[in-house]
């Protein structure tokens, strides 16, 4: 389907020569940008490839959970890249300062980051309630890998199901004015391409840096875990550099790169 004018412009005027703008497939419905990408991943598609939908009816999130997506009311898009593997560890750190820094751009408020991939706004000195996440998921083969990158954002006031209304927010909601979705969504094509480029050309701490400082305000919480069938809690304090998170405990220093986990 043709790109809605609401999108179409503002990648015009925004995001003219970003390579993640010239291949972008609108779908008024799907069951999830993220499916839709890796399937075209998988025939082949080259890198760059977008799918931005105006509603999911199973959007994703981590660990199989539901990513609520109603018509009209986010953005809901996902990126196809073929990273080296030194590149695709950190595409979910650098996914999420991009999608930081184009709300930051777009609409004016600052949010915060938590690992390993939550946009919060801020409430206080912690972070308050969810405005947007990322979702990276691989496939392929040894010789030509692929990540999906998705990323939702909710712009527009909407009615989120019972168990993420104390948790979810949207950008209209807390600023009480309107946020143009296609600006923001052109922005965040540009700040990915930008953050991609960053790591490819070596500069892993720079995005590392800039995730850091976005999420200050989450270090020195208290988290659960589970490793190796038992659960184990202790105070984060950094993420290093290959974005790993780094966790005191009463048995010594942590390291947790995947999985669940849950903030205190």
């Amino acid at each position: 389907m043709k790109l809605p004018r609401e999108f179409a412009e503002p990648l015009r005027r925004l995001a003219d020569g970003c390579p993640l703008a010239a291949r972008v497939v609108w779908h008024a419905q799907t069951g999830s940008t993220n499916a839709d990408v890796a399937a075209l991943a998988e025939a082949g598609a080259s890198e760059g490839c977008v799918i931005i939908a105006d509603e999911q009816v199973a959007g994703r999130g981590r660990l199989g959970r539901s990513w609520s997506s109603p018509a009209g009311s986010g953005i809901y898009a996902s990126v196809l890249f073929r990273p080296e593997p030194g590149v695709a560890r950190l595409l979910t750190i650098a996914a999420g300062v991009a999608i930081a820094e184009a709300i930051e751009t777009v609409a004016g408020i600052a949010p915060v980051l938590k690992w390993p991939n939550d946009v919060y706004l801020q409430e206080g000195s912690r972070p308050g309630r969810k405005v947007a996440g990322i979702l990276a998921e691989a496939g392929g083969t040894r010789e030509r890998t692929w990540v999906v990158v998705g990323f939702g954002i909710n712009v527009l006031p909407t009615s989120f199901p019972p168990d993420l209304v104390a948790r979810a927010t949207s950008l209209e909601s807390e600023l009480g004015r309107p946020v143009d979705r296609g600006e923001l969504f052109a922005m965040s094509l540009v700040n990915l391409a930008a953050r991609y480029d960053d790591l490819r050309a070596g500069r892993h701490r720079a995005v590392v840096e800039a995730w850091r400082q976005r999420a200050s305000s989450t270090f020195g919480r208290r988290i659960e875990w589970g490793e190796d069938g038992a659960s184990k809690s202790g105070v984060v304090r950094d993420i290093d550099d290959d974005g790993g998170l780094m966790i005191e405990t009463a048995a010594g220093s942590a390291r947790v790169v995947s999985g669940e986990v849950r903030w205190l």
